[in-house]
């Protein structure tokens, strides 16, 4: 009766239910985005959705912006990571599956001697299965391969968000370096300007026109000019020497395909933004990510909670041995069943209670964690939203500033030649001119950094999997493009 009971005890404390933490939570989410959704979007059909993120590189209509996309991807230690990141949670779930089977152990023995006198010598050798088992009675092993499982799901999102990361990391240094192409055509001819301002000025000064005072202010707006335009190249030399860096692609060559390629940025394709905030956040993948901690210690707490309960083990043999002296052979072959082994916990200082303790601390930073995820990821799409409406606002304005200034230049460099106007309200308007030619320059480039930031915030196309994670390799890493 009472072998009876050790074997009963175990499966009457299994109707002990754990009660670990909901692997769950919620986060509060507005019920509508407060920044004003893009225009551009209102006008696409009504199945443009986030996951058309996917192919958004493409949709720019730019070979040279994807080829430096791809390879930014195949060198990016960060997108490397990620894939080994996705190695090691498929290897930490592969041994947390394995431990809810059994387990098989060979051992094999070849043994000489003469135990005593008078005894010949003999040789025993001995070949043995040892099968073993644990009983899954709480579900700590349970517990612990779900939590495998939810990091392996979080591992695989984190490998595309390091390479729609990458991808917008490159593009703003493409579009930063074209905006920089862009500005130096514009410095350049505005120190052309001055330059010819300059030369005239000189021969009015050497004829004894215009006062030498002139000529010397002339002189220094042009140099003014040509110092602008070497600071503006060495720019862009430093923004070609970031896009070698993220890209690994010679220097030379890089110039050279930046050379061949277009020169003026062109416009972005819309990103349909789904009008409710939690659709958008559900396609990101860090938000994703911070979820399945959330699950994963959930998982942990429960696995330390198993551990305060009775563990049973059963284990067994096969062994198939002989024993050889003077050319007889006896055969040692064994067969065992059991122990069946019920481990009770008694008194352990209070670790397995520490434990718990700690489980559960990490569990409710992993919900703070997931919460202020959820906080960040509504705050960088209202942010992009936000910006990409004021610099759409204003490139109107921005236009009407470049003509208007581009028309009162012209007008008093004429006044100026026909001595109507004095040098310094020549500069002055020359000036005006100049900084809204930047501006409209600068504004089209945060218009483009608006568009990749609203892509970065939408989750760049991923979808959280149904089931299971996609597989991600070395090789796909390298090969496909968000």
């Amino acid at each position: 009766m009472r072998r009876f009971a050790a074997l009963f005890v175990p499966a009457l404390l299994s109707g002990c239910a754990l009660t670990p933490p909901p692997s769950t939570v919620d986060a509060p989410t507005p019920a509508q985005w407060a920044a004003p959704l893009p225009d551009d979007a209102a006008a696409l059909p009504h199945h443009a959705r986030l996951s058309d993120l996917s192919q958004w590189w493409q949709q720019q209509n730019d070979p040279l912006l994807i080829e430096l996309i791809n390879a930014a991807q195949a060198v990016s230690p960060t997108v490397a990571s990620a894939v080994s990141r996705i190695a090691q949670s498929r290897a930490t779930g592969v041994a947390a599956s394995a431990a809810l089977g059994p387990k098989l152990d060979l051992n094999a023995s070849v043994n000489r001697t003469n135990t005593q006198q008078p005894l010949p010598l003999g040789t025993t050798s001995q070949i043995e299965l040892q099968p073993s088992w644990e009983a899954d009675l709480f579900g700590g092993n349970r517990a612990t391969s779900a939590a495998a499982r939810a990091r392996l799901q979080g591992a695989q999102a984190g490998w595309h968000d390091a390479r729609v990361s990458v991808a917008a990391e490159v593009a703003n240094r493409y579009y930063d370096l074209r905006t920089c192409d862009k500005l130096v055509i514009v410095t350049r001819a505005d120190a052309a300007s001055r330059a010819e301002t300059a030369r005239l000025s000189a021969l009015s000064a050497q004829a004894g026109f215009e006062a030498p005072a002139n000529a010397a202010l002339a002189r220094a707006s042009a140099a003014e000019g040509n110092s602008r335009v070497t600071q503006q190249r060495a720019l862009c030399d430093l923004d070609i020497k970031a896009l070698v860096a993220l890209t690994a692609i010679d220097e030379a060559a890089l110039r050279q395909k930046m050379t061949a390629g277009e020169t003026t940025p062109a416009s972005f394709a819309p990103i349909a933004v789904d009008a409710l905030p939690a659709q958008t956040l559900s396609q990101r993948p860090d938000v994703f990510i911070a979820e399945r901690e959330v699950a994963a210690a959930s998982a942990e707490v429960g696995n330390a909670q198993a551990q305060r309960y009775p563990r049973l083990t059963l284990t067994g043999s096969i062994g198939i041995g002989n024993f050889h002296s003077q050319g007889v052979s006896t055969s040692l072959d064994t067969w065992a069943i059991g122990p069946i082994a019920l481990s009770l916990p008694i008194f352990d200082g209070g670790v397995r209670v520490a434990n718990i303790g700690a489980a559960e601390a990490r569990y409710d930073e992993a919900v703070i964690n997931y919460r202020s995820t959820v906080r960040q990821a509504v705050r960088e799409v209202e942010e992009a939203l936000v910006n990409l409406q004021s610099a759409s606002a204003r490139s109107e304005d921005a236009r009407v500033a470049v003509e208007g200034y581009d028309m009162s230049f012209r007008g008093t460099e004429s006044r100026y030649r026909n001595g109507l106007a004095s040098l310094i309200e020549l500069e002055d308007t020359r000036r005006q001119r100049l900084a809204a030619e930047l501006n409209a320059v600068s504004l089209e480039r945060d218009r483009m950094a608006a568009w990749i930031a609203l892509y970065r915030a939408a989750g760049g196309g991923w979808h959280a999997p149904d089931g299971s994670p996609p597989e991600a390799t070395a090789s796909t890493a390298t090969t496909n493009n968000q």
